[in-house]
């Protein structure tokens, strides 16, 4: 695992202080991951809603679409 330093003004200190102490984290460093990996998350559901909106326009959905839906998962679940 590498190793990041980073200069946070003392405001900011305190807040990540305070978020590790209050929200349950080891240190600042498992609060700091998991801000960075949800906002890794963020951006991968931000691309594929930016996909979705560029892509073609398929068959409009309705309930008939929404049946056979699950007609498909339940057939899946066995």
């Amino acid at each position: 695992m590498g190793t990041m330093n980073i200069s946070l003004p003392d405001s900011l200190r305190d807040f990540v202080d305070e978020q590790v102490e209050q929200r349950g984290y080891g240190t600042s460093s498992e609060y700091m991951r998991d801000l960075v990996r949800k906002d890794q998350g963020r951006q991968q559901l931000k691309a594929l809603l930016l996909a979705g909106a560029a892509s073609a326009p398929t068959t409009p959905v309705d309930a008939s679409y929404f049946d056979a839906l699950r007609a498909r998962v339940r057939s899946a679940q066995g």
